[in-house]
């Protein structure tokens, strides 16, 4: 998109049922019909029809079409229209600025220079970016209800999306997705020792952030009790 449709999208979801029914298909880790959307947000069918194709016209989402009941051949009805998170990445800056590029020529420039020390060092530093994210916010929230759901809280604050499932934290987002699909191994790596020290800034020690790629997930997973098996490099399907 270009910056005058970047901004006619996201100019979108002033509308407060639109802004609704767009955060409540981009959370659903599966595509969604009208009928379910309208009634996690209280509204008519075709209110949110009307709501929904417009996000899809924008950009926001995407459509897909599916039987819901599983049934293939002659009398299994219309596949249903169902809803997604469109895979357009829209940033609006004014005056522009190009932080992805700044990004880029500073992840080539360490693959290039591939060394342990430098290695050692962007895991040192990650980490310590981490562990100050998760001591402020820690200071602000004294109070959590949980490790997992203190964790998941505070990586919420960096637009992680969180989601908190067989008392696992799993990401449906990752701030640095158009980044790592070109330096994959690298931005992965620094993403999981950010992660880690948020971890151990909030003070839950008994949780790792571990690279566990998942298709629809950031490739960090974080988990309560003995840390997971690592992998030897992030298999990102998100970033292929």
């Amino acid at each position: 998109m270009d910056e005058f449709d970047s901004i006619h999208a996201v100019g979108a979801l002033a509308d407060p049922v639109r802004r609704n029914l767009y955060e409540y298909v981009v959370a659903q880790h599966e595509a969604v019909g009208r009928k379910q959307a309208a009634e996690a947000v209280g509204t008519p069918q075709h209110t949110a029809k009307f709501h929904l194709d417009r996000l899809v016209e924008e950009g926001l989402l995407a459509v897909e079409y599916r039987r819901l009941s599983g049934k293939t051949g002659p009398g299994a009805g219309r596949p249903s229209k169902l809803y997604r998170r469109s895979g357009a990445q829209i940033e609006v800056s004014l005056p522009g600025r190009q932080y992805d590029l700044m990004g880029g020529i500073l992840a080539a420039a360490v693959e290039r220079n591939d060394s342990p020390a430098m290695q050692d060092a962007l895991k040192s530093v990650a980490h310590a970016a981490g562990l100050s994210a998760g001591e402020e916010h820690r200071a602000a929230f004294p109070a959590p209800e949980s490790a997992l759901f203190e964790i998941a809280d505070a990586l919420a604050d960096h637009e992680f999306e969180p989601v908190i499932a067989d008392d696992v934290v799993r990401l449906r987002n990752c701030p640095f997705d158009h980044l790592a699909k070109d330096h994959t191994q690298l931005v992965c790596g620094v993403n999981q020792n950010y992660i880690q020290g948020v971890v151990d800034g909030l003070g839950c020690r008994c949780a790792h952030a571990s690279l566990e790629p998942e298709a629809g997930y950031c490739c960090v997973t974080i988990r309560e009790g003995a840390v997971a098996e690592p992998a030897t490099a992030c298999g990102c399907q998100r970033h292929d």
